[in-house]
C-alpha cells in the first residue's frame, strides 16, 4: 500500500463527502430526496445518467471481457451505446410526462391499483440488487488488489460509504457524485487509451495485426466466448433493450423539469457513452497484449482487474492508483444511485403508497426512504459476498435481461396499447422477472464443469449465458394473452377513457383533467 494510492483514494472520498454535505443542506422534502427537486439541467442529467450507466461493469468488466474474449467482450460496448437510441426515441418523453418518482408511479398513472404498484416495486428491487451485487463484486476485487485486504471487508467498506451518500444527500448528492465521476472516468479512460495507442505507433491496423499475430485471430472475430449465434443474439437483445427497463435509469427522467430536457439528457448521455465505449477496445486489447491473460486471471479469474493492471504496466503505481481511484468513484456513484432507486421502491411504493395509501408527511417519507436505503444496502452486501467468482459484466447483463423482459413490455403496452389492462401489467412483470431468474440460474454462468469457473460445479441445463431471447418475447406474449383473456373482468369503457388521457399526457405533458379546468 503506497502513499500515492492512499492519497488518491482519500481525495476521491473527501470530494464525494463534501458534495454529500452540501447536498444534505438542500434535501428536506421527498421530492428533493428522490428527484433533486426536478431541477437538473439537460447536460447535468446527461452526465449523471452516464455516471449511472458507466458502472464497474462498463469500466472493469468490459475491459476484462475484451482482454479475455476479444470481440465477444466488445459486444457489451456496442449494446450499451445502441440502447440509448431506444431510450431517446421511445421511452424518455412518456416516462417524464407520466411519472413522479418511480416506474410504479408511471404505471399507476393508468392502472391505479396496488397490485400493479407492488409488482413494479418487486421487479425494481430484484434488478437493483443484481446490479448492486455487480458493483460490489467489482469494488471487492479492486480494493483487494490495491490494499491487500480481504474481499468481504472491501465489500463492507463500499457498502457503508454508498449508504452514507444516499442517507444524507439523496438524489442531489448522488447526481453530483455521478457527474464528477463521469468526468474523471472519461479523462482516465482517455489517458489509458492514448498510452495504449502509443504502444502501437498510433496505428489501429498495427494494433489489430499485432493482436492477431501474437495472440491469434480469434480475438478479433466473434465466437470465442459466445460460440452459439443464439447466445450472441440473446446477449445483444438484453443489452440493447434492457436499458429502457432499468429502474435507476428511468428514475433519472424525473430529475428534470420537462420532457424536452429529458430528451436533451439522453443526447448528452449518448455522446458520452459512445466516446467511452469506443475507448474500451484499446483498454481490453492493450491489457491482453501488455499484461497478458495469465497475469490478469491470476488477480481475478473473471478479468475484473484488467484495467488497473494495464495502468500499472503503463504508468506504474501512480497511474494505477489514479485509475483505481476513478474506478472506485465509479462504483460509489453507481451504487449510490442504485440504493436510492431500491429505497424508493421500498419506501415510496410499498410502504408509502401500498401500506399507508399515500398518507405520509414529507418528514415521514424522507425517514422511510432512509430506512429503505439501509435495507437494500444490507441485502446487496450480503449477497455480494457469495458472488466473487462472477464477471461483473455478466451480472449487469443479467439485470438488463430482466429489465427488458419485465419492465420494457409493460412500459410499451401501457403507453401504446389500448387493450392492455392491470392483469396484463402484473403478468408481464412477474413473468419477466421469474423466468429470467429461473433460466439464468440454470445457465453456464452459474453452472460449469470446471471448478471455480462458476458458482456451482456441473453441466448447465440451459446453454444461454443470458436468456433474453426467450424471456423478452415471453414477457410480451404473456402480457398480451393475460390482457385478452381477462378483458371481460375489466371495465372496457373506463379503460378507453383513461387510455385516451394517458396518450395525451404521455406525448404532451398536459393532463386532460388540468386542461379542462
Amino acid at each position: 500500500m503506497s502513499f500515492v494510492t492512499v492519497s488518491f483514494f482519500l481525495g476521491i472520498v473527501g470530494l464525494t463527502l463534501v458534495v454529500t454535505y452540501i447536498a444534505s443542506k438542500r434535501t428536506s422534502s421527498a421530492s428533493d430526496f428522490y428527484t433533486a427537486g426536478g431541477g437538473l439541467k439537460g447536460w447535468q442529467n446527461g452526465f449523471a445518467i452516464a455516471g449511472d450507466y458507466l458502472s464497474a461493469a462498463a469500466f472493469l468488466g468490459v475491459s476484462g471481457a475484451i482482454a479475455l474474449t476479444g470481440f465477444d467482450g466488445f459486444f457489451f460496448s456496442v449494446g450499451y451505446v445502441v440502447a440509448n437510441l431506444v431510450l431517446l426515441y421511445i421511452i424518455a418523453e412518456p416516462m417524464r410526462n407520466l411519472g413522479r418518482y418511480t416506474l410504479a408511479d408511471m404505471l399507476t398513472a393508468r392502472f391505479n391499483e396496488k397490485r400493479v404498484r407492488g409488482a413494479a416495486a418487486f421487479g425494481t428491487i430484484v434488478i437493483v440488487i443484481l446490479y448492486m451485487i455487480a458493483q460490489l463484486v467489482g469494488a471487492g476485487a479492486l480494493i483487494k488488489l490495491l490494499f491487500g485486504i480481504d474481499y468481504w471487508l472491501a465489500v463492507l467498506i463500499v457498502g457503508i460509504m454508498m449508504t452514507t451518500y444516499v442517507l444524507f444527500g439523496g438524489m442531489t448528492a448522488t447526481s453530483w457524485v455521478q457527474i464528477i465521476k463521469a468526468g474523471l472516468l472519461l479523462f482516465g479512460t482517455g489517458l489509458l487509451a492514448v498510452l495504449v495507442f502509443a504502444q502501437f505507433d498510433f496505428s489501429i491496423m498495427n494494433m489489430f495485426d499485432t493482436i492477431a499475430n501474437d495472440h491469434g485471430e480469434e480475438y478479433l472475430v466473434p465466437g470465442m466466448k459466445y460460440t452459439s449465434t443464439l447466445d450472441s443474439v440473446s446477449m445483444m437483445m438484453a443489452l440493447v433493450l434492457g436499458t429502457s427497463g432499468l429502474p435507476h435509469i428511468l428514475m433519472r427522467f424525473f430529475t428534470v423539469k420537462d420532457a424536452k430536457t429529458a430528451r436533451s439528457s439522453i443526447k448528452w448521455t449518448t455522446w458520452i457513452t459512445t466516446i467511452f465505449f469506443s475507448m474500451t477496445i484499446f483498454l481490453g486489447l492493450g491489457a491482453l497484449h501488455l499484461v497478458g491473460v495469465d497475469s490478469i486471471m491470476a488477480e481475478s479469474s473473471a478479468g475484473n482487474t484488467a484495467a488497473p493492471l494495464l495502468a500499472e504496466f503503463l504508468g506504474g503505481d501512480v497511474l494505477m492508483s489514479f485509475i483505481s481511484a476513478v474506478a472506485f468513484a465509479t462504483i460509489l456513484a453507481v451504487v449510490s444511485g442504485l440504493v436510492l432507486t431500491g429505497a424508493s421502491a421500498i419506501s415510496h411504493d410499498i410502504y408509502g403508497e401500498i401500506i399507508k395509501d399515500g398518507k405520509l408527511t414529507q418528514k415521514q417519507q424522507v425517514l422511510a426512504a432512509r430506512i429503505g436505503s439501509i435495507s437494500i444496502a444490507v441485502i446487496s452486501i450480503f449477497l455480494a459476498l457469495f458472488a466473487q467468482s462472477l464477471n461483473v459484466s455478466f451480472l449487469v447483463s443479467f439485470a438488463f435481461s430482466i429489465g427488458a423482459s419485465a419492465n420494457l413490455p409493460v412500459i410499451l403496452y401501457t403507453i401504446y396499447w389500448r387493450g392492455f389492462n392491470s392483469t396484463g401489467a402484473v403478468a408481464v412483470i412477474l413473468t419477466g422477472v421469474i423466468s429470467s431468474l429461473i433460466l439464468g440460474v440454470m445457465g453456464p454462468n452459474f453452472w460449469s464443469p470446471v471448478e471455480g469457473a462458476a458458482i456451482f460445479v456441473g453441466d448447465p441445463l440451459v446453454n444461454l449465458a443470458v436468456p433474453a431471447i426467450i424471456t423478452i418475447p415471453l414477457g410480451f406474449l404473456v402480457g398480451y394473452l393475460a390482457s385478452v383473456l381477462s378483458a371481460k373482468k375489466h371495465n372496457v369503457a373506463q379503460n378507453n377513457v383513461i387510455y385516451n388521457e394517458i396518450r395525451v399526457k404521455a406525448h404532451t405533458g398536459i393532463s386532460v383533467q388540468d386542461s379542462s379546468h
